[in-house]
């Protein structure tokens, strides 16, 4: 039970992060795997990719296949409605962090 609520939690985190980085400019997922294991997210393209897809489907990233170093890189972007989604998941995220460190 604790892994499965854990791992709902850093799925959400996750995305939150993608969103971030993917507003300061547009990203592809190899990039993203360093990113997130950089931050103590060891995961794997499968779960990664799902994320990315649901990001998109969900009309906060959108997806432009480019020809690099001789393969197909598929980058995503964040879109207008991600942007506000970013903006009202870092309002939150804020005031929870805040919360937790006054304690």
């Amino acid at each position: 039970m604790k892994q499965r609520v854990l791992r709902k939690l850093f799925l959400g985190f996750m995305q939150v992060h993608i969103l971030y980085h993917a507003n300061k400019e547009p990203i592809y997922g190899v990039y993203m795997l360093e990113e997130l294991k950089r931050h103590g997210y060891d995961i794997s393209p499968g779960t990664l990719y799902p994320l990315l897809h649901g990001l998109e489907s969900g009309g906060l990233l959108t997806k432009k296949e480019l020809l690099t170093d001789g393969k197909v890189r598929k980058y995503y972007s964040i879109t207008p409605a991600g942007v506000e989604v970013f903006k009202e998941a870092s309002k939150k995220a804020a005031e929870l962090v805040k919360e937790i460190q006054e304690g």
